[in-house]
């Protein structure tokens, strides 16, 4: 028997998860921002949030970290209940939320040096060299004595992911880290993302860029007007969308017939004929060694056989039914 999706009572949280949610709701007026749902992110995972503009993401995280009072369910950060462990949770989190606020006549370092000593678990003895070590970890040493306002937009993002990382945490929690940054910081963050949860730390990113997501990501989840509609490791969000087979043969006539009897929709325009290319949408359950057997049988000449996994894109557009709005 299938149980409910929502239950009065549920157990306790599942310590293998950094992020558990239950039923959660937050309306604003009649409408529900984030409509009943149910988020499990592993601890250690690089998890994305994806989704497009008003799809809940940003309320989501608002809710997670005690900014917004939910409406309804329950809520798990690093094994404990919130928002009644708020006190003793935000210590061990990091976040980079609705992007950075700063003091412009303060330096870079100034900066950090002013939030460190607003955190009252952060250790004075130490702060002047964990500031030194955060902004050299996201490329500003250089720009440390620097003052914000002189600080360009990615300047001004990393100087917010080494706000987040100036204690060790055991979660970081990022809205588009990536945002204004150039391809080179780009990949930078993508590259400390990937040391910090080899380190142990759970990496929870929202973003809109999936192609970012599918590189820097073990996980994701997809919202779409307030709903989970999936969520799960990357490669098990892949499959659970259509691939199709790439087939490279002067016999398209023949190949057509072929993938006709073993269930395959074969996809023939005039210019996939003549040159010689042929696909066929969804594998079926069909093994793609036997799609080749059976081609070879029937005296196709196979020239070039590919199989194309679908996208996360793909994948997405197929859940909510809307593309990604890039630029948003």
């Amino acid at each position: 028997m299938t149980e409910p999706a929502h239950q009065e009572t549920h157990p306790g949280p599942r310590y293998g998860l950094a992020i558990e949610t239950r039923g959660l709701v937050k309306r604003f007026g009649h409408r529900a921002a984030v409509d009943g749902i149910d988020l499990a992110v592993p601890r250690g995972s690089v998890f994305g949030f994806l989704g497009p503009n008003g799809s809940g993401k940003t309320t989501t995280i608002r809710l997670l970290l005690g900014l917004a009072t939910a409406n309804g369910g329950d809520i798990n950060v690093l094994g404990r209940k919130m928002p009644q462990s708020l006190a003793s949770v935000l210590p061990d989190v990091g976040a980079l939320v609705e992007g950075p606020g700063f003091y412009p006549f303060l330096s870079g370092a100034g900066n950090l040096m002013r939030l460190d000593s607003a955190d009252r678990h952060a250790a004075s003895s130490t702060r002047r060299q964990r500031v030194h070590d955060a902004l050299e970890r996201v490329g500003l040493g250089h720009a440390a004595g620097k003052k914000v306002r002189a600080y360009s937009l990615g300047m001004k993002q990393r100087l917010g992911l080494a706000n987040a990382m100036l204690r060790p945490r055991e979660l970081l929690v990022l809205d588009e880290p990536t945002n204004g940054l150039d391809p080179q910081g780009t990949r930078e963050v993508r590259s400390l993302v990937r040391s910090l949860a080899a380190g142990g730390t759970t990496v929870f990113v929202s973003s809109h860029l999936l192609a970012e997501v599918e590189q820097m990501c073990t996980h994701a989840g997809i919202m779409s007007a307030g709903r989970l509609v999936a969520q799960g490791p990357l490669d098990e969000l892949r499959s659970g969308g259509e691939s199709r087979v790439i087939i490279q043969t002067p016999d398209v006539g023949k190949a057509v017939g072929v993938l006709s009897r073993l269930g395959l929709v074969p996809e023939t325009g005039v210019a996939q004929r003549e040159a010689g290319t042929l696909a066929g949408a969804g594998l079926n359950g069909v093994a793609p060694e036997a799609i080749v057997a059976a081609l070879v049988a029937e005296g196709v000449r196979v020239r070039g056989f590919t199989v194309e996994n679908a996208s996360l894109e793909e994948r997405f557009v197929s859940l909510t039914g809307e593309g990604f709005d890039v630029a948003g």
